[in-house]
């Protein structure tokens, strides 16, 4: 195999442990083959035998972080963010089924491909989505996913109550569960790894119990993971209450069913008892805190100190289209806004530090998606999954001659917290390969 070496020279901040926030100013990163193999001071590690060989590439006053990751998002409805803003039902009725019922093949293969080229873009390396309920724009979601070179999450979304879809009833329950199985089986782990599966039962609003555990059961087969939604809003947990009698709340449908594994990532998790949120704990079950959505459509502030003391493990989503943009570092804004939030009302509740919020958009990330091993942080043995941030975007008077010596590690995290975009993203690497590079860097 060809040796692919290349070094980057910039502030390098990653998060190992929740809110402990390590930063390396005049750092260089050395990556070999898709894997960083040195970290250090840029001087040292420019002189050790490691860098013998290494091309540095040009990227000027930049900021290093681990890639972000984006546990919960929606690959259909992208096309209508930030429009109607109401309640979770409505708004899924008026906005949302309306455009993934027209989500099929042709659509896919023009929106898909930008898609993951803005999720690059935002610099996010690794995402879980949901499709619509079509196995043909699935399949074409998949084959996006896999040319744009990014780690993705895909599955298609089951319904089999009260589906948007043109097929029988009698017949949406058999069907789904074919093409799931189907789409599982020809990407489950392809490109060794990178693109993976996941059966994704939408919520219990529009699942029967037998469709719930069919996936399960599936993806306990495969190996293959389970995404949900799960006490998103109060109307939700109303209608779940009067499908679902017998159980004694909304988690425990899913525990019935066998949705609860430790391979299963919840979205949202606002309006949990305690009994639930210890039920979650018990099963090894991640969540995908998801505040720019739950923001939009008012649908609550999230307990996100009760469900991490029980030892949950959590990351963040965008929730497109009720999160109204890909922005993980916006994501990381809203989730210290709905903390804040919080301590209004209950000045007992912790505020959430912009070190803990870049923590659930990496490395809490990469727990809940159980490739903490892997990705998450700048050490030396993980995946080269990187985030560039060009730092004098984010300046309001910038002066290159500084090149970041009057920027703490906090400052710069807050910086992109809070002005953090697109518009600053200098290049995205997954596995060591370039997957967005700003027209703006220079070539190399």
């Amino acid at each position: 195999m060809e040796r692919h070496l290349f070094g980057i020279r910039g502030f390098a901040i990653d998060t190992p442990e929740f809110g402990a926030l390590r930063g390396r100013r005049d750092a260089a990163i050395v990556v070999e083959n898709g894997r960083i193999v040195a970290v250090g001071n840029f001087a040292e590690v420019r002189r050790s035998p490691r860098a013998a060989g290494v091309r540095w590439l040009e990227h000027g006053n930049v900021a290093i972080f681990p890639g972000l990751i984006d546990c919960h998002t929606h690959l259909p409805q992208y096309a209508v963010v930030a429009r109607g803003q109401s309640g979770l039902l409505p708004w899924l009725r008026e906005n949302i089924f309306p455009v993934e019922r027209e989500f099929t093949g042709p659509k896919a293969r023009v929106e898909a491909p930008q898609f993951f080229q803005q999720l690059a873009r935002h610099g996010t390396t690794t995402a879980m989505v949901y499709a619509a309920i079509y196995e043909d724009s699935c399949n074409v979601g998949f084959e996006a996913a896999r040319d744009s070179g990014l780690r993705i999450i895909l599955g298609k979304m089951m319904m089999d109550l009260g589906s948007y879809g043109q097929l029988q009833p009698k017949k949406i329950l058999s069907v789904s569960l074919l093409e799931s199985e189907r789409l599982c089986r020809r990407w489950h782990g392809a490109d060794e790894g990178r693109l993976e599966y996941a059966f994704s039962p939408r919520f219990a609003v529009t699942c029967s119990e037998k469709l719930m555990r069919s996936a399960a059961e599936l993806a306990g087969q495969c190996g293959a993971y389970l995404q949900t939604h799960l006490a998103e809003n109060r109307e939700e947990i109303e209608k779940v209450h009067n499908l679902y009698m017998p159980a004694r709340d909304y988690t425990d449908v899913y525990e019935k069913a066998g949705l609860l594994t430790p391979k299963t990532v919840l979205g949202h998790c606002i309006h949990l008892s305690d009994r639930e949120i210890n039920a979650i704990a018990a099963s090894k079950s991640a969540i995908a805190h998801c505040p720019t959505s739950n923001l939009f459509l008012g649908s609550g502030l999230m307990k996100l100190d009760r469900c991490r003391a029980a030892g949950i493990a959590i990351g963040l989503g965008s929730d497109v289209a009720a999160g109204p943009e890909l922005n993980m570092w916006q994501v990381m804004r809203a989730a210290v806004d709905v903390q804040t939030a919080r301590t209004f009302h209950d000045p007992t509740v912790p505020a959430l530090r912009l070190s803990e919020a870049f923590y659930l958009a990496t490395t809490g990330g990469a727990e809940a998606l159980g490739k903490r091993a892997a990705i998450g942080t700048l050490d030396v043995g993980k995946e080269a999954d990187l985030t560039l941030v060009n730092v004098d975007a984010l300046l309001p008077y910038s002066d290159p001659r500084e090149h970041l010596t009057g920027l703490s590690k906090e400052d710069v995290l807050a910086l992109c917290v809070y002005r953090g975009g697109p518009h600053a993203t200098a290049e995205t690497f997954v596995r060591g390969r370039s997957v967005y590079r700003a027209a703006s860097q220079p070539k190399t």
